[in-house]
Order: C-alpha cells, then structure tokens, then sequence
C-alpha cells in the first residue's frame, strides 16, 4: 500500500484510484522549464515514429504495402516511453532500439512494437491480452487501441514497478496481473487478439484456447533462432499459422507455477 502524500505549497491534490483503494496524491504544479521539456520528449516521439515508417518502407515486414496504420502510429506518437525505462537510460527511451529496464529483461525496439500491434489488428471493441507486461510500455500502447487490456508477468518486481506506472499516467482500461503467462489468463477469456512478448519453443496451448474465433495470436517462437509468427483461429476453432513474418530475438518465455494475483487501474473487476 502506498503512503498518502501530505499537503504541500505550491502542488496540487488529486484523487486517483489504484488497486482498489483510493490515493490522494499530491503532484508538484509543472514550472515552465518541465513543460518545455515535456515538448522536447514530444519532438523525440514524432522523430522516433518517423524512424519506424521509415523502417517499414525499407524492410515491409508482413504489414502490406500500406505500412503502417494512423491508429498505431499515432498511439506511439503519445506514449511517453520515456516514463516506461530506467532513469540512467532516459535520453535514449525515444531511440529505435530495445533498451535494459532490470532484472535481466528488456523493452522492445520501438519498431517490433509498432509491428507486433499492428499485426493483431486491434479494434476499439476488443478485450486483449498481453503476456510479459515487462515495463508496461506494450500495454500503454494498446491500452490507446482497446477497449480492455489484461497483461501478465512473471517477475513482481517488474509487474508492480509497471502497474505504478500505468497507474500514475493514468492507463485505466489496463488490469495488471503477476503469474505464469504461459497458461495464459482464463477466467478472463477469451480474447480477440493475444500478444506475447518473450519467446517460448511452442505455442503455448492455452493461448490458443483462450483466442476468440476471428482472433489473431502474435507471439516469437524458437530458441537460438526465434520468428516472429501469427495464427489466426477461424470460427470452427481451427487455426491458420502466418511463419517467419520476421526474424526476432527475445528473452525465452519463463514458467512458474506461482500466481501472486492481479491488480486494475480502474479500480474495477471488469
């Protein structure tokens, strides 16, 4: 449980909800210096977006000649990423490579982002799961595609860190959970679009199970030498595998059997 902040000069008090109990925080009213900062890390993103189109248009990796679309572009276009990585490598959140964010885990090159969302096809409408929550950076983003986003790690200390996270910028449609991803999340299931962000030796079958026909599983699969797939599940419940989309390198997906439970933004057990 987090301590409430006491009464301060010159900040302003506000109310917030966070697993379930109600915080009043203090936040520090923002001097101009901060907001030309903010407008810089605003810069960087536009210049980050701009490097990823520019990769696409180069590489064109199973996303059509279109390349990417407005929705996912502009959903990473206003997605501090600078607030989802460690201090000491801040300067670099908006740089298109995978950056350290501790316990021997990483957050996703801005351009497997981009390409992981736009190949689950995410509508407005849907209810999504993401397994390795990691930073949290994943989940903001889709967050700003779905109408629900539910989000697994394994680690707790990364799990916690990233369900602050969310919590502080204000990410209420994320539900936070610390568990196995490789089961995946039943009692919430199904889902229209799955992704999974550390590479198992398989599909997990879980996962496959938990997909709503019509729904599109995105998810790197090998060992030394990992590809990025989808399978999509038709209405008869049988699927179809779309192969080596790209190759990729993640962590390997770990398994535990300990589940510490779940945490939700909004306050809510949607």
């Amino acid at each position: 449980m987090l301590p409430l902040a006491p009464a301060a000069p010159n900040r302003l008090r506000r109310a917030i909800v966070f697993g379930g109990l109600l915080l009043a925080l203090a936040l520090p009213l923002l001097p101009a210096s901060a907001s030309a900062a903010e407008a810089d890390r605003a810069a960087e993103r536009r210049q980050m977006v701009a490097a990823i189109e520019e990769m696409a248009a180069s590489i064109g990796a199973g996303i059509g000649p279109g390349g990417f679309s407005p929705r996912v572009m502009d959903a990473l276009a206003t997605v501090p990423r600078h607030e989802f990585v460690p201090p000491e490598v801040s300067h670099l959140a908006y740089a298109n490579r995978p950056l350290p964010i501790g316990s021997g885990q990483t957050i996703s090159q801005p351009y497997i982002v981009a390409l992981m969302t736009e190949l689950m096809q995410v509508k407005p409408t849907d209810r999504v799961l993401e397994i390795g929550t990691g930073s949290g950076y994943q989940a903001a983003v889709l967050s700003a595609l779905a109408r629900e986003v539910y989000t697994i790690e394994i680690i707790p200390e990364l799990g916690l860190r990233a369900a602050e996270t969310l919590a502080r910028l204000g990410y209420r449609n994320v539900v936070t959970r610390i568990g196995d991803g490789y089961q995946g999340w039943e009692e919430r299931a199904p889902f229209d679009a799955i992704i999974v962000t550390a590479a198992p030796t398989h599909v997990p079958p879980a996962l496959i199970a938990q997909l709503k026909p019509g729904g599109r599983l995105v998810i790197p699969v090998g060992d030394v030498l990992q590809h990025l797939i989808v399978v999509t599940k038709a209405a008869d419940g049988t699927t179809t595998t779309t192969s080596r989309i790209i190759p990729v390198r993640f962590v390997p997906l770990t398994r535990s059997e300990r589940t510490n439970g779940e945490r939700t933004n909004s306050g809510k057990s949607n």
